[in-house]
Formats: C-alpha cells, sequence, structure tokens
C-alpha cells in the first residue's frame, strides 16, 4: 500500500471519531494557538532529467521543520485550526551516473481537523487530517556527471498536498498544553524546475520533473487556549479560628416587682428567685442581700413594713430552695430609695420591688 493510500485510510478509519460527540475530552474550548519545531525528513522522490536520466532525491540528514496554527475547539473532542508549515532540508540527488544536491524549502497554508481522544490518561492523544496549497523551491539544485553540470533555476513552484497528524498533548494548566506530533505530507503534484546543462562549452536548456513528495516531520511544541479559565484557583485563606466566647457570668443582681400594696409572689417573680437561687451555687455566694422597697401611694410607716413583709417573703423562698438562713441578710428600706423618683401618693411598680445581691 502506498503512503498517498495510507492517508485515504487513515481517514476513513477516523471518520467515525469526528462525529460529533457529547464527551468532553477537548482540553481547551474555545480559540487557541500552537507552536510547534522539530526535524523533517523526505523520502525518496523520483526526479526526471529530460527524456533520458532519472533518479531520486532525499534528505541528507534531517531538516527543519516548524509550524504554528490558529484554531476553534468545538468543546466535543473536535479541533478545526489553519496552520503555517515551513519545511527547511538539504537534499542529495543520487542515481547511475548523475550525483548533486539541492536546498529545499516548502512553505504552506492548511486546514486541519483534529480530534482529541480522552481516556482518562495524563496526556491526550489526537489524531488529525489536513489539506492545502504547499510552496517548493529547490534552490542550488545542481547535478553533476562525468560530462556536464546541471544548474537548476531557483523559483517556488506550487502544489496540493494532504497531510495525517498523530500526536499527543500533556495538560499543564487550563490555558497551556505541551505537544508531541509526527506528520506526514503529502506534496501531490509534480514540479518542473528549469535550469540550464553545461558541458564543455556548450550550454543548453534542461528541465528536471521532481515527482510528487513525501516529507515527515517529528516536532514538540506547546498549545494555548485563549479564552481558558485560570487553571489553579488561589487557594482559599484559611478560615479564621474563632475562639468560643467564654460562658457569661452569672448576673449578681436580681429585682423582684410585686403588684400594688401587695407582697404576693407572682409566677415571673418566683423564677426569678429559683435563678438567683441557682447562681448563688455557681458562684458560690457566701452572702445574699434581700432589700425591700415600696412606692409612695401609702404613709412612710405603711410602706417601711410593707417592704419589709416583701423582703422576708423572697428570703423565705430562697430558704426553700436551698439558700441557708444564715447567707441571707435583710433589710427594708420603705419608699425612701425609688428607682422611680414620684409625688407623695403616687402609685409606681417599679418601686414596688425586692432586690436581691449575690456575694
Amino acid at each position: 500500500m502506498s503512503v498517498r493510500n495510507m492517508i485515504v485510510a487513515a481517514a476513513l478509519l477516523a471518520a467515525p471519531f469526528l462525529a460529533p460527540s457529547t464527551a468532553t475530552a477537548l482540553p481547551v474550548d474555545g480559540e487557541y494557538v500552537t507552536l510547534s519545531g522539530g526535524l523533517s525528513f523526505i523520502t525518496n522522490t523520483k526526479v526526471q532529467f529530460g527524456s533520458t536520466a532519472s533518479g531520486h532525491l532525499a534528505t541528507d540528514g534531517a531538516g527543519s521543520a516548524f509550524q504554528g496554527s490558529f484554531g476553534y475547539g468545538l468543546g466535543n473532542g473536535i479541533r478545526i485550526e489553519l496552520e503555517v508549515l515551513g519545511n527547511i532540508d538539504d537534499v542529495k540527488v543520487s542515481f547511475s551516473g548523475l550525483s548533486g544536491k539541492a536546498n529545499s524549502i516548502t512553505t504552506g497554508l492548511m486546514a486541519n481537523v483534529l480530534y482529541d481522544i480522552d481516556l482518562g490518561l495524563p496526556v491526550i492523544p489526537y489524531v488529525g487530517l489536513g489539506a492545502g496549497y504547499v510552496g517548493v523551491q529547490e534552490r542550488s539544485f545542481r547535478v553533476t556527471n562525468g560530462t556536464g553540470t546541471y544548474n537548476g533555476r531557483d523559483g517556488t513552484l506550487g502544489s496540493t498536498a494532504v497531510q495525517g497528524i498523530v500526536g499527543v498533548s500533556l495538560p499543564v494548566t487550563n490555558a497551556f498544553a505541551a505537544t508531541l506530533d509526527y506528520r506526514l505530507l503529502d506534496k501531490i503534484q509534480s514540479r518542473n524546475v528549469g535550469g540550464v546543462y553545461t558541458s564543455g562549452t556548450n550550454v543548453s536548456g534542461l528541465g528536471a520533473n521532481v515527482g510528487s513528495s513525501y516529507e515527515q516531520s517529528v516536532m514538540v511544541g506547546f498549545r494555548y487556549a485563549l479564552n481558558a479559565a485560570p487553571s489553579m484557583a488561589a487557594p482559599a485563606a484559611p478560615a479564621p479560628v474563632v475562639m468560643a466566647a467564654p460562658a457569661p457570668m452569672p448576673a449578681k443582681s436580681y429585682i423582684v416587682f410585686f403588684d400594688w400594696d401587695s407582697a404576693v409572689l407572682t409566677a415571673r417573680a418566683q423564677q426569678i428567685i429559683a435563678d438567683a437561687a441557682t447562681n448563688a451555687g455557681v458562684i458560690k455566694a457566701s452572702r445574699i442581700d434581700v432589700a425591700g422597697h415600696a412606692d409612695k401611694s401609702g404613709t412612710a410607716a405603711y410602706n417601711q413594713a410593707l417592704s419589709l413583709k416583701r423582703a422576708n417573703v423572697v428570703a423565705a423562698e430562697l430558704q426553700r430552695l436551698g439558700i441557708a438562713k444564715s447567707a441571707i441578710s435583710i433589710t427594708a428600706f420603705g419608699d425612701t430609695k425609688p428607682l422611680v423618683p414620684t409625688a407623695a401618693g403616687v402609685r409606681e411598680p417599679q418601686n414596688r420591688r425586692v432586690e436581691i445581691v449575690l456575694h
């Protein structure tokens, strides 16, 4: 099977892979650019001089290959790109009775379709096919035999071309990937190189026909996605260490309010006294002051007696809750220390109270 037929077969085999897919195997989605460089090799190419002499030319050692492209990833593994290529090769001409050399420069523009194959590996293999047009310049084309020398004219001759591509990429970040690929370029059309043949004093025109040729290249490079998300998010700042606030210390003072002209404990008053008794144990209080008060709605003597009665009721409730009688100090201030100053005879709820202070 010829190399050209191998390219056609590869195109047929690759067709199922180039069908749209819902799998997202492409490490770049959207516009990207590539740049690669490496080595090139021209395989044996037929050369015909006039109607009689024929031979082959091939790379004399490795040449140089370069390519740059602008592409677009469809997000499903398929990439489409426009490639500019350039290969420079020193070639030698050899056949019976003749030897020579030339400098072959190939430049061209190719349209490629590639497919990235996501196998879940650190590298992503890809295959591709391309078609386009190249210009080939056989510079310093010089061939000699025993009697004369052929010198070809410099000039660029065009040819349609196709190529096959096989490679792998190594994503480094979301935007950047290193690449390694092999390319086989088929310059399909033959090229006629004009020139002259000099033998002694005789000079005559002579053309050389360079047949279709294959050029192989191995290149390394990079691919950069133009609209990729940042590959590495900045590390999140460590969460601040939140120190648990120390449990609040129990209150040391409490106020129990009474209805007008009453020393009966309300449900709310009983709850407050219970809190005071509990917290007295928490803070290990050694003394509890219980001070009774009254408003100015009655006489001073009546109010003094009422404030004492209220204080005694609170003290009795504290004792019921487990506070020792010896730890309780009882005082009565009547209407002499109001929370809200008022005129005589005024009923003021905030002044009808007992204050409990833990020490």
